[in-house]
């Protein structure tokens, strides 16, 4: 058997139908969508046929798509441009303390910035109370942020509830939905949020395209200058043969979501009854309603980063938590603030799926999973 790819979590590859779309913009058809002869028009077209698929994906407007680099550029374009449109009405934002970086951090740039940002706790199930979010608003709270499901854990925020409690103050609503809308169905009326982040790479499109989705009338500055690309709300021109895989990718998601999601919940249970078959002391991190594609289990008594390692010379890819602090030895900010045991922390690993992966990978991963772990184990009691 080849290597088996199971971190879906961190990238998908690309699908073939999107590769396909993609092909002629890579060098057949010339043109920059803003030109107005006939190869800018061309371009042009199919930058908002991607837009409409983008927008039926999770029931928008075509008009209130924006399209960004990826996820990290729209979280910080939701947060800055916000923050930064609301800035005279207060100075407060709201976030979770399990968000992305791509939150976090820009938080901490708002910080430096004169603002305040409370980071709310979640329960040892890594889920954010409402309440607790609602708790933390103040008079001066013009933004709240809470990602749908967290990329380390599949835990599925309740971000309907708390955008509704949210808004009814009249306090602008962002959700991270990078993981969610792969999985589940998506309409941001009904979820009830003013601006949703998505990122191509995490649907099967390419890597370094992704979109922001701004409610029309939403109090929002743009975070790039310099062109009237994107209506004026982000300057330069754009990636048309990503743009074209992201609507591509987009059209697919949406035709066979519900049917990825269940098979991935198949995937899920066999892997972890190989794995608990062969060792019983897994923990698993995730709670029961986390969504099918992401599971993190901890291995007392073994270090995730030597598990790893062993994991990648049985040809099996996992990993410790977000793929941009894999490389890291700080433990999982996630798993610490939901109450897990820093020696825990420490030796847990994400698995995750994607609807083309098979039965046969999965068995497999759960079974030298559990063999690598038990070896790790003895080593270490033994010394």
């Amino acid at each position: 058997m080849d290597a088996i790819y199971l971190d879906h979590a961190a990238t998908t590859f690309v699908l073939p139908e999107v590769r396909a779309a993609m092909e002629p913009f890579l060098g057949e058809v010339p043109g920059n969508p803003s030109s107005m002869h006939r190869f800018g028009r061309r371009a042009k077209a199919a930058l908002e046929d991607a837009r409409e698929a983008v927008a039926s994906l999770i029931g928008a407007s075509p008009p209130e798509v924006v399209f960004t680099s990826g996820g990290t550029e729209a979280n910080n374009a939701a947060l800055v441009g916000a923050a930064l449109a609301l800035r005279d009405r207060g100075r407060h934002v709201v976030t979770s303390a399990v968000e992305h970086h791509a939150v976090l951090h820009t938080c901490e740039w708002l910080e430096e910035w004169g603002f305040e940002v409370t980071y709310v706790p979640p329960g040892r199930d890594g889920v954010t109370d409402p309440e607790a979010v609602v708790e933390a608003l103040r008079p001066d709270t013009v933004l709240v942020s809470l990602m749908w499901v967290n990329n380390e854990t599949g835990a599925v925020q309740p971000v309907r509830e708390t955008a509704a409690r949210v808004r009814e103050r009249g306090i602008v609503f962002h959700t991270d939905a990078v993981q969610a809308v792969p999985w589940l169905e998506t309409d941001v009326d009904e979820v009830g949020c003013d601006l949703l982040t998505l990122s191509g790479h995490k649907l099967h499109g390419p890597q370094g395209v992704g979109a922001l989705y701004v409610r029309r009338g939403t109090p929002w500055l743009p975070l790039l200058r310099g062109g009237g690309q994107e209506r004026g709300r982000r300057a330069g021109t754009e990636n048309l043969p990503g743009i074209v895989g992201l609507g591509a990718a987009a059209a697919w998601a949406k035709a066979n979501r519900s049917a990825a999601r269940e098979r991935a919940r198949r995937l899920k249970e066999r892997f972890l009854a190989v794995l608990r078959e062969g060792f019983p002391d897994a923990v698993v991190h995730s709670p029961a309603h986390a969504v099918p594609a992401i599971v993190n289990v901890g291995f007392p008594g073994a270090s995730a980063e030597t598990l790893l390692m062993n994991l990648d010379l049985a040809g099996i890819a996992a990993s410790s938590g977000s793929a941009c602090t894999s490389g890291s030895l700080q433990p999982s900010h996630v798993l610490s603030a939901m109450g897990v045991p820093e020696d825990l922390v420490r030796s847990s690993v994400r698995f995750s799926f994607s609807s083309h992966t098979t039965m046969e990978e999965v068995e497999t991963a759960g079974r030298k999973t559990a063999e690598i772990a038990r070896r790790l184990c003895r080593r270490e009691r033994h010394g």
